[in-house]
């Protein structure tokens, strides 16, 4: 077992999955190999799908296990599509539509659950998290009585990433650890805080344990209880879930995820693994296509209300995400290369990477691949999706 596990990785976990991103469509050339798909055989036949194309090169050249993708269309069909190998060891093939975990997607259910609560007039959006979490944060340049509900959900609270701690500089001696979320958030606060409330976007999974904390206190029960109350079981997301403490496998047919030490070193299964450490800012598992009945099932108002949708969608700039994308209230908006936007968020947990959203007319994509991508290769995953949701 290595001493530490990539800072590539790191970066982009305490960071959101930090991109450079390409917005110009790449369309990347390989073999084609369809899978899954619900499309008639002759429209593969007549030239190469980008999508498969765009995960096959992410495979060969980018030296990724497995890449995944589910895609639906305007009209509401749906394709599948896989690359590479499942299991290194075995070689068995990707699960079609498998499980994986899905990082910080995790933020915009946990987003939504307060959101409902607002609506319910059980939380105010602009109240100081010590109206319900009273004394919970202090120290150098925080103080809970500044910080509001609004600015945990958008990044502008200026709390510090818990996940630099000098705990977190050796993933592999945490692995099956349980954390408290209270434990975690010690972490944050002893350090010194980033910038006053509200002065600046700044990405931290700080500000979603916070928020998952407050859910617990005004609804009296577990967030991941409330998470799946009140949008896994209200949509029917079959394969979505938060894991219980103590779980550490993933439930149902899925691809492994791997690690490198370094970039060119060896690929380390990381599959199993304790996600306390990520909790409501990145705990849920979930696949490509649940995760885009999620975001359609958001963005089509059925999960919270007219107001709290607006607000949701309401953002500030968030270039450290890519050029163009804003950030709401765990929500993102990213440019296409073809116009207009798409809605997400996107999640990195060790040993896999997510990235999609929908679009306004219903167009909806997901891709995942089995370890966190270099930054060149980050972008090509990025194009990816840009691909789906254009062609």
């Amino acid at each position: 077992m290595p001493a530490r596990v990539s800072p590539r990785f790191r970066s982009a976990l305490s960071r959101g999955g930090r991109r450079k991103t390409l917005l110009a469509v790449t369309v990347l050339t390989a073999a084609v190999m369809t899978t899954g798909a619900l499309f008639p055989p002759a429209a593969s036949a007549a030239k190469p799908d980008t999508v498969q194309s765009s995960l096959n090169a992410l495979v060969a050249d980018d030296r990724i296990p497995s890449a995944s993708a589910s895609v639906t269309d305007r009209k509401g069909r749906i394709r599948h599509y896989t690359a590479g190998v499942g299991d290194l060891k075995t070689g068995a093939k990707v699960p079609k539509d498998g499980q994986v975990r899905a990082g910080s997607n995790t933020k915009a259910f946990t987003a939504v659950v307060a959101l409902q609560l607002v609506a319910e007039k059980k939380i105010a959006l602009d109240a100081p998290v010590d109206t319900y979490l009273p004394g919970l944060l202090r120290g150098e340049g925080i103080d809970g009585r500044h910080i509001t509900i609004r600015q945990l959900l958008q990044h502008t609270s200026g709390l510090p990433e818990y996940l630099e701690s000098p705990v977190f500089a050796d993933f592999p001696a945490v692995r099956y650890r349980y954390f408290e979320p209270r434990d975690l958030i010690d972490g944050a606060l002893a350090q010194k805080a980033h910038f006053s409330p509200g002065a600046k976007w700044e990405y931290s999974n700080t500000n979603y344990l916070v928020a998952g904390l407050i859910i617990q206190k005004v609804t009296g029960r577990p967030v991941g209880e409330e998470i799946k109350r009140r949008i896994i079981d209200r949509i029917g997301l079959r394969h979505t879930y938060f894991p219980t403490p103590g779980e550490t496998t993933i439930r149902e047919p899925h691809p492994k995820g791997y690690e490198r030490e370094t970039d060119d070193g060896p690929l380390i299964d990381y599959t199993a693994m304790d996600m306390s450490m990520a909790w409501s800012a990145g705990a849920l598992v979930s696949t490509n296509s649940d995760l885009n009945r999620f975001y359609t099932a958001l963005l089509g108002g059925k999960l919270l209300p007219p107001a709290q949708l607006t607000q949701m969608r309401t953002t500030v700039p968030a270039e450290a995400r890519g050029p163009g994308v804003r950030y709401g209230l765990g929500l993102t908006s990213t440019p296409l290369s073809c116009g207009g936007v798409y809605w997400g968020h996107g999640g990195t947990a060790l040993g896999y990477r997510t990235r999609g959203g929908v679009t306004e007319d219903g167009r909806a994509a997901d891709v995942a691949v089995t370890t966190t991508p270099t930054d060149a290769a980050s972008q090509r995953v990025e194009a990816a999706v840009d691909t789906a949701l254009c062609r």
